[in-house]
């Protein structure tokens, strides 16, 4: 990773390794076009020459202006050639890097994706990204051709007289200490900035999400001067930062370009004693002149330059982040019984909440795992259904480690419903038909009106056609659980896992969700989540968990009379009114 923030290009170019070719070509065309710059310079120098070494040959002057205005064309001409070239290169790139994170994010273990804010994960994916397309399209071309196209003026400055060659860079230096004073701790300065911006997204994405929640407890004063503070941190920042850059930008800007401080009187000096000639005076002045701009211009890629070297970082650090290693070969299930064997599990090193986990899951069968919150119900689930790897012990499905199977192999073999359902802001017949997405239209009104969910999608304005919001927010908590219920059963999964799947169910649809469950589960290996013990009653094994280890098994009457917890629980569930 230092690597990558010290050679910011150098990483670019290693990016676009597909592009190469067009950005090598963007290069060439832009050298062409800062030489050809220079040469309304040399033909404005031989102008100046001639009138007052006092040519009156009309047809030299018409030669030397139709020399400039070829070389002011060929510039324009190859900078549009160049720029055309690599900015296809840029969004190609571009497209490219947001494939390859997108591929990358079902590769990684749900916990990172978790506790990486969704603000952070937005502005790398589409802000940083973005930024990309300058440094690329401009940087790379520009910034070579500035630096190759300012040697090459000075080297000829040095072949017409050498001696001017070196009094033109006498200011260059000066004014480009100041310039270094900057640069050195810009890069630093500009991740900082990056790293506030982040804070302050996080913040507008968490203050527009618990909205409800702020107006249904009258927060919104305290909420929004929290919301404030981040924004005028962020403000504070930019605005010290660009503070103490201003006076050494622009004491650089002001001394380097100064060559004729030195040029003119030198020259002038040289000239009057016959040491040099007025051709070689004026093409002097006028190369001088024209060998500091693409250097300053080539300074203007700094800010890019910074930028580059933090987004490549972030990137990067997406891009190389642990993934869950599973073998790419498939493998054939004679069946889909599951087994724990001393599975130990920490989302942080250091906090373990699986201890030493040893479970059998008979295919066909209905277990369920009940015991406190927080106690690691929803873990063993998510392990299971190869949301993370284990780290001590094994899980496996017919007998084959879980790193055995392909991802893409396991999760068809998984339909897991959460009592957290997200729907995306599509169509309810497209977010049916996320459970298979070959399925027809008549498939998915049968399975839908299995789940009990046909009559109130038809009552809907537009029916299965009708959006349902982010995260479905235009429906009822029940109405996405039975969604949710209904993908499942499209997916036809071998591998049931209900995590708290009826939570949001009111008591009137309860028995025509667990209708839908029934269907759902049939001939299934299920694992079930439940709150509710009475909805679990009737499994064939049920797995008490506490404090993270599987602490009793058996049937709801085996653990009646063989667990104190069991019986507790039971008990306050009775005392509610659960057992209906």
């Amino acid at each position: 990773m230092q690597q990558q923030k010290s050679d910011p290009m150098g990483r670019i170019w290693q990016i676009a390794k597909k592009e190469q070719g067009r950005l090598l070509l963007s290069v060439f065309y832009a050298v062409l076009g800062v030489i050809s710059g220079v040469i309304p310079y040399i033909a404005a120098g031989k102008i100046i020459s001639g009138i007052i070494t006092e040519n009156s040959d009309l047809s030299y002057y018409a030669g030397m202006v139709l020399i400039a205005l070829a070389g002011y064309v060929m510039k324009s001409v190859f900078y549009s050639w160049g720029l055309s070239v690599s900015h296809k290169a840029a969004f190609s790139l571009l497209a490219e890097i947001r494939k390859e994170i997108f591929a990358k994010l079902p590769r990684m273990p749900l916990g990172t994706i978790i506790d990486t804010s969704s603000g952070k994960l937005k502005q790398i994916i589409v802000d940083e990204v973005e930024r990309m397309e300058r440094p690329v399209a401009h940087m790379i071309p520009e910034l070579t051709s500035n630096i190759i196209g300012a040697v090459a003026v000075w080297i000829y400055m040095m072949i017409v007289d050498w001696r001017m060659g070196l009094i033109c860079l006498i200011s260059v230096p000066v004014g480009m200490f100041f310039f270094l004073l900057i640069a050195s701790s810009y890069g630093e300065d500009y991740r900082k900035s990056v790293e506030i911006t982040q804070d302050m997204n996080s913040s507008i994405v968490e203050y527009v999400h618990g909205i409800e929640v702020i107006k249904a407890y009258n927060q919104g004063r305290s909420s929004y001067k929290k919301f404030k503070d981040k924004v005028m941190t962020n403000a504070a920042f930019y605005y010290n930062w660009m503070k103490k850059c201003e006076l050494n930008t622009s004491l650089c800007y002001s001394i380097a370009p100064c060559t004729l401080i030195t040029v003119l009187p030198v020259g002038w000096k040289m000239y009057v004693s016959g040491s040099i000639s007025a051709d070689v005076f004026m093409t002097s002045i006028m190369l001088s002149m024209s060998v500091v701009g693409p250097i300053l211009a080539a300074i203007s890629f700094t800010d890019s330059s910074a930028k580059v070297s933090t987004t490549v970082a972030m990137v990067d650090e997406l891009l190389s982040g642990e993934e869950q290693n599973h073998s790419d070969i498939p493998v054939i299930f004679d069946g889909y019984n599951i087994g724990l064997k001393g599975v130990s599990y920490s989302y942080h090193k250091g906090n373990e909440v699986l201890h030493d986990v040893n479970l059998e899951i008979p295919q066909k069968s209905f277990t369920a795992l009940v015991g406190p919150s927080g106690s690691g119900k929803s873990t063993i689930a998510k392990l299971i259904g190869g949301f993370w790897d284990v780290e001590e012990g094994s899980i496996t499905i017919d007998g084959k480690e879980l790193k055995s199977i392909p991802l893409s192999q396991l999760y068809d073999c998984v339909a897991y419903v959460s009592q957290d359902t997200w729907l995306f802001d599509d169509t309810i017949m497209n977010n049916l038909r996320m459970g298979d997405t070959t399925a027809s239209d008549d498939k998915v009104r049968e399975v839908a009106t299995a789940a009990g969910c046909n009559d109130f999608i038809e009552a809907l304005p537009d029916g299965y056609k009708t959006r349902v919001g982010r995260g479905g927010t235009h429906l009822s908590g029940g109405e996405r659980q039975r969604l949710a219920i209904a993908r499942a059963m499209l997916k036809d999964a071998p591998i049931v896992i209900l995590d708290e799947a009826t939570a949001y169910i009111d008591p009137e649809n309860e028995a025509l969700i667990q209708r839908a469950l029934t269907g759902l589960i049939k001939n299934k290996t299920v694992i079930m989540i439940a709150h509710r013990l009475s909805t679990v009653m009737n499994a064939d094994q049920i797995v008490l968990v506490n404090n993270g280890r599987a602490e009793a098994k058996g049937t709801h009457v085996e653990l009646l009379s063989c667990s104190s917890l069991y019986r507790d629980m039971w008990q306050a569930h009775i005392s509610e009114g659960g057992v209906r």
